[in-house]
């Protein structure tokens, strides 16, 4: 019985008993005609899903879809039980990041089961929330199931507070060059088209729900308060589509930079290439030239002794005019190139 969280009888809007088992909760809602029972599961066990659906007349299919879970936000009825979907998600601060999980909920005429998968929301909340309220928990499980969709829409509004702080401190970062910025926004994108399949389906199911109003006979002040809902989850998905298309324009803008930036540095690249380049030209210009009267010296100084220069009274003027001659040549020859 680990997976059950809590499990209560109501009638006219006051708990009248807190079973300790499913059994005992089967029991005693057959004996409170007129009561109401409302059963919070986590991660239930297969044998306990089995059980509810023999109890409760629960359809195969809802109940494989609450057993696998990774189920997209949806509404679905069987006869008189209402199945619905939802996607909860909190913001988690240390690491910046969105934590999801999924909440299956039915609905039944004396009945409420929610089976949760993940932590969010709190659902005991929403209880003592209810139970404080017994003029509104009076209107019957479709109270329960409107308070429930209104804890899970109000809990994504702190998640949406911490977006537009992810995507602030995301802004500077970009404009600032942090090379770990791109990864941020990917990851942050991803997210977003979490969110986004999270709150888009609850539009429609929203305005489902307030499409069958008249149908079902749904009590005046459930009806206000659906709308309001309704409002929230409206202004909360087109939130979080703008940060999508905000998401993408930084994506946008910092591929510009860096491309910029990579430009720039090839430019110095290619600028520092040609200064290096100008300053080998000069080297190899003066080693040429320095190297004519080094060969020159070199040669007359082997002291060959039939060197025929060697006996000659211009040889010396002539060796050092050769050398001045070689020299000035190149020198000029460089010049002109541009490489002096």
């Amino acid at each position: 019985m680990a997976s059950v969280v809590e499990a209560a009888l109501y009638r006219d809007g006051v708990r009248v008993s807190s079973p300790g088992s499913l059994a005992e909760t089967y029991r005693e809602l057959r004996e409170q005609p007129a009561g109401m029972a409302w059963i919070g599961l986590a991660r239930p066990t297969e044998g306990e899903l089995q059980s509810l659906a023999a109890e409760f007349d629960l359809h195969p299919l809802a109940v494989e879809d609450a057993k696998e879970a990774h189920q997209r936000p949806k509404l679905e009825r069987y006869g008189d039980t209402l199945f619905v979907v939802l996607r909860a998600a909190r913001y988690l601060d240390a690491p910046e990041e969105i934590d999801f999980a999924e909440l299956h909920v039915f609905v039944g005429p004396d009945f409420v089961l929610t089976v949760r998968h993940g932590a969010a929301p709190d659902l005991s909340a929403v209880r003592r929330r209810m139970e404080e309220t017994p003029e509104l928990l009076r209107l019957g499980p479709e109270a329960v199931l409107y308070a429930i969709l209104d804890a899970v829409v109000d809990g994504y509004a702190p998640v949406v507070a911490g977006v537009q702080n992810d995507i602030d401190e995301i802004e500077t970062e970009v404009f600032r060059g942090d090379p770990e910025v791109s990864r941020r926004i990917y990851e942050l994108s991803r997210e977003m088209v979490e969110f986004q399949r999270a709150t888009r389906p609850l539009v429609g199911m929203l305005h489902g729900l307030m499409a069958g109003f008249s149908k079902y006979g749904t009590d005046e002040e459930l009806q206000r308060y659906l709308r309001d809902v309704a409002d929230h989850v409206t202004h909360t998905s087109e939130r979080v589509d703008g940060f999508r298309q905000a998401l993408t324009e930084i994506l946008t803008v910092n591929a510009t930079l860096v491309t910029q930036q990579q430009n720039a540095e090839m430019r110095a690249l290619a600028e520092a290439g040609f200064e290096q380049n100008e300053e080998i030209k000069r080297i190899s210009s003066w080693a040429a030239i320095l190297f004519a009267p080094t060969l020159v010296g070199t040669i007359y100084g082997m002291n060959f002794r039939d060197m025929p220069e060697l006996d000659w009274p211009l040889g010396y003027p002539f060796a050092i005019g050769l050398m001045g001659v070689i020299c000035v040549s190149l020198y000029l020859i460089f010049k002109r190139r541009d490489w002096l």
